[in-house]
C-alpha cells in the first residue's frame, strides 16, 4: 500500500511540475519574484526534452510503481505514458510543446510590462511626493 502512495504521490508531483511550467508565469503577474524560480524550471524542463535529462519523478513513480506489484512506467516516461496520445494525440506532441513554449513567453511578456508599469508609477509617485 505504501508503494502505491508513493507513485501516486510522484505522478501528482508530475503533473504539479507540468502546470507550474506551462502556468507558473502567471504567478509572476502577482508576484514577480516568482519569476526565478519558474525560469529555473521551465530550463529544467527544458533539458529534459532537448537533452533528454532523466527527471527524478519518474524513476521515483517507476521504482514505486514495480514495488507495489504494479508495472512501471515505459521507457518513454511520464508525459508518454499519462499525456501523449491520451490527452492529445501522439502526432501532435511537437505542437503542444510549441503552445506551452508561446504560453510561457507570452506570460514574462505581460509580467515584463506588468513590472515596467509598477516601476514607472512607483518612481512618478516619488516624484511627486518629492515635489511636496
Amino acid at each position: 500500500m505504501g508503494y502505491r502512495l508513493l507513485a501516486d504521490a510522484a505522478m501528482l508531483l508530475h503533473f504539479g511540475f507540468l502546470c507550474y511550467v506551462a502556468l507558473g508565469g502567471f504567478l509572476v503577474w502577482r508576484w514577480p519574484r516568482a519569476f526565478w524560480p519558474h525560469l529555473a524550471v521551465c530550463a529544467y524542463a527544458l533539458g529534459i526534452i532537448d537533452f533528454e535529462w532523466q527527471c527524478p519523478l519518474t524513476g521515483i513513480e517507476h521504482w514505486a510503481r514495480e514495488r507495489a506489484g504494479l508495472e512501471g512506467l515505459p521507457a518513454e516516461g511520464f508525459i508518454d505514458h499519462y499525456l501523449t496520445g491520451v490527452v492529445y494525440p501522439e502526432r501532435y506532441l511537437a505542437e503542444v510543446q510549441f503552445a506551452v513554449g508561446v504560453v510561457v513567453a507570452l506570460s514574462w511578456l505581460v509580467a515584463l510590462y506588468l513590472l515596467l508599469r509598477w516601476r514607472r508609477a512607483a518612481g512618478e509617485r516619488a516624484g511627486q511626493a518629492g515635489s511636496r
